[in-house]
């Protein structure tokens, strides 16, 4: 069930990591057949897959066949991603919607069509799945709630999307200047992401227990129970619910929320009706357990840690794109459009970075907090042969392996293993908190490291070194592509001129003229370059003059003027470097002060 929150967030880093252009990969008719015959494979590969566990089932015997069942299901799940993302970068759809009126100024609405697309395609795996999944466990629902129950499960990984997406749309559609100026910010990005993010993680329990249908458990001996044990625990709560999940036969329980206003604690009917009170008492345990250990403020500060990572790799990632030949070269050679192209690498790599984080970060940190709610029963209790009694049970009902691997818990196995070990030596109670203070310590010490490094990239000496590096190679790779291209070599000189690099910056602009001889900006530049170089040898006073006189007949603009009177003063003609000064001020339509500057000097010059 985890799983579709990954897929979901998957879905939602291809889509909005898309760049949306008015050039598409193909035409629009072919397009949308190709999208269709896409669809259609997908379907039949999925049907078949399924259709041919359901024919060795007894042949296979139950443990096998349920092996293979989650094995197809994940497979299909994977592939449901995949074939999203061959609609989004390999046929553009996104491209065909987006200058659509309503969605060109809705950029949430789109979003949620293209996700709409993503859960008809990861529904007919559940629903094609549905026949092997009642073969195997028997449920007393239908196909529909089964779907029901996988997209319900599904919904808090869109929610917080949802809600910062639908107010960034609501506030740049006020005509209020001042909130899009802040979050035009980097600062005002983070501040309202963490306002939106803290107001979602204190109140969402509320609307995910919507989402999921619970109902309060009707009082009576077993609520009284579960009271009596978070009054032992002091825990608070706003209410104790039936989780309705796949029709209440899972067998498991839940808890959530930050805090007591807006905590719940969940438990499904199979679970309540399936163990004992001690049982029961053990796993009400095991939830308090993570209240009582802060689990629920660490996987908070886990996914902001992933915004940290995700913000050092995108430029990491960007700069080894750029940097790296091969990648660089197979970007180019594709056949591709190159932004799209582009965009997809970075995309596929940034991807790579999130399931790495969260299949091996995320994940350690969810098996051992799992393992340390699991000795939170010895807090409460002298035993924990009852929370051993309860895996036992609910591997035998729900015919799950002892030692099946699961990425964000322990086998059944091993949690009954530990369990036991801390039942014959408390010290290991001990050693699973010590062991997640030092996994804490060391992730958080990582964090401060990328966050330095982070700054360094971007606002720091090497950031500086290394986009010059950058902005120079991408220069550079342009002009190889189009050599006759002069705004190419005119950027060059630019950017060696930035750099003192003269002799470089003349000739990139000499190249730049010779292939066009009539642009103002290229001769402006190179006349302030000859009229003002600290290198006297490059200095070319009379030169600069005759540039500059061409680049005002051309473009009589006040930065074009100022290099004229520039050169003027180079050459000793003082009275007409102030008239023209003069001029270009009065042309200025902005901030004037660099222009007089410019003219007190050559007033005083003229006046000594």
């Amino acid at each position: 069930m985890f799983g579709n929150f990954i897929y979901f967030i998957l879905v939602l880093l291809i889509y909005l990591t898309y760049p949306a252009s008015e050039e598409t990969n193909l035409a629009g008719s072919l397009t949308l057949a190709l999208c269709l015959l896409l669809s259609l494979a997908f379907a039949a590969f999925t049907r078949l897959s399924f259709k041919r566990i359901e024919n060795q089932m007894e042949r296979l015997g139950f443990a096998r066949s349920d092996t293979l069942f989650h094995a197809t299901l994940l497979r299909c799940s994977v592939l449901a991603v995949a074939v999203f993302a061959l609609d989004v970068y390999g046929l553009s759809l996104p491209s065909f919607v987006s200058d659509l009126p309503l969605f060109s100024q809705v950029p949430t609405l789109p979003a949620l069509l293209f996700l709409l697309l993503f859960i008809a395609h990861l529904g007919l795996v559940w629903a094609l799945a549905f026949d092997v999944y009642r073969r195997l466990y028997r449920p007393d629902f239908g196909r529909r709630e089964y779907v029901a129950s996988h997209v319900s499960f599904s919904m808090p990984a869109l929610v917080p999307w949802l809600l910062i997406s639908g107010l960034t749309d609501l506030i740049n559609a006020l005509p209020l200047r001042w909130p899009k100026a802040f979050l035009a910010t980097n600062e005002g990005q983070l501040a309202y992401f963490c306002l939106v993010m803290l107001t979602i993680s204190l109140m969402g329990p509320v609307m995910i227990q919507k989402f999921w249908r619970c109902t309060p458990l009707e009082e009576g001996r077993q609520r009284e129970r579960i009271a009596d044990i978070c009054r032992r625990a002091g825990m608070d709560y706003a209410n104790i619910l039936y989780w309705p999940l796949f029709g209440g036969k899972m067998i498991t329980a839940g808890v959530m929320g930050l805090i007591r206003k807006f905590r719940y604690i969940l438990v499904t009917p199979a679970l309540l009706d399936l163990l004992g009170p001690e049982e029961i008492d053990a796993v009400i345990a095991h939830e308090i357990g993570h209240i009582k250990k802060k689990h629920l403020i660490f996987y908070l500060l886990f996914f902001a840690g992933y915004l940290l990572v995700a913000y050092v790799a995108f430029d990491l990632i960007l700069y080894t794109m750029l940097f790296v030949e091969p990648i660089w070269w197979l970007i180019h050679h594709s056949g591709l459009n190159q932004s799209t192209m582009a965009s997809s690498v970075l995309s596929v790599l940034m991807i790579g970075v999130f399931l790495v984080y969260f299949r091996y970060v995320f994940g350690y940190f969810m098996r051992n907090f799992e393992r340390q709610a699991d000795t939170y029963v010895f807090t409460l209790f002298d035993s924990g042969v009852p929370l051993i009694t309860t895996l036992q049970k609910i591997a035998i009902t729900s015919g799950q392996s002892y030692d099946r691997p699961n990425w964000h818990h322990f086998s059944i196995r091993e949690r009954i293993d530990y369990l036991r070990k801390c039942e014959e030596n408390p010290d290991w109670i001990r050693r699973q908190d010590g062991k997640i203070r030092r996994s804490v310590a060391v992730y958080a010490a990582a964090l401060v490291c990328l966050g330095v490094l982070g700054y360094q990239l971007n606002m720091g000496a090497m950031g500086s070194k290394l986009n010059s590096h950058l902005i120079e190679k991408i220069i550079a790779r342009q002009i190889e592509r189009a050599p006759q291209n002069p705004a190419l070599y005119s950027m060059q000189g630019d950017f060696n001129l930035s750099r003192m690099r003269y002799a470089e910056a003349r000739q990139a602009y000499e190249k730049a003229l010779a292939l066009k001889p009539d642009s103002a900006p290229t001769l402006n530049n190179l006349a302030w370059l000859l009229a003002t170089c600290e290198d006297e040898r490059l200095r070319d006073p009379p030169q600069a003059l005759e540039l500059a006189r061409r680049a005002a007949s051309l473009e009589p603009a006040a930065y074009i003027l100022d290099t004229l009177a520039e050169s003027y003063y180079a050459n000793g003609m003082l009275r007409e470097a102030v008239q023209t000064e003069k001029r270009a001020i009065e042309l200025a339509k902005d901030d004037r002060s660099l222009y007089e500057r410019q003219l007190k000097k050559f007033v005083e010059a003229l006046n000594e």
